[in-house]
């Protein structure tokens, strides 16, 4: 398998946070900013930087309830993920 060398390197921090109460999975992708949401899927929402439009992180409304009927969740990822 050829190994790919990455011009880029992921700097940004991912933070993942599960509300129990209100079943909401979110994700944040590095320091908070003013930001906007858009919705990508059915209460699947990117969160977008205000100034740059860059993706800062996502939010999935009724997490548990697509984990226990096996509903996919997609959204796009566009950055290397390196777990050390």
């Amino acid at each position: 398998m050829p190994v790919h060398k990455e011009d880029k390197k992921m700097k940004d921090t991912m933070n993942i946070y599960y509300d129990e109460e209100g079943d909401l999975l979110e994700i944040q992708i590095g320091e908070p900013t003013p930001s906007y949401h858009e919705e990508i899927g059915d209460g699947v929402f990117e969160r977008r930087d205000e100034k740059t439009n860059k993706t800062k992180g996502f939010a999935v409304f009724s997490f548990r309830k697509r984990l226990s009927s096996k509903k996919d969740i997609n959204a796009p990822l566009l950055a290397h993920v390196q777990l050390n």
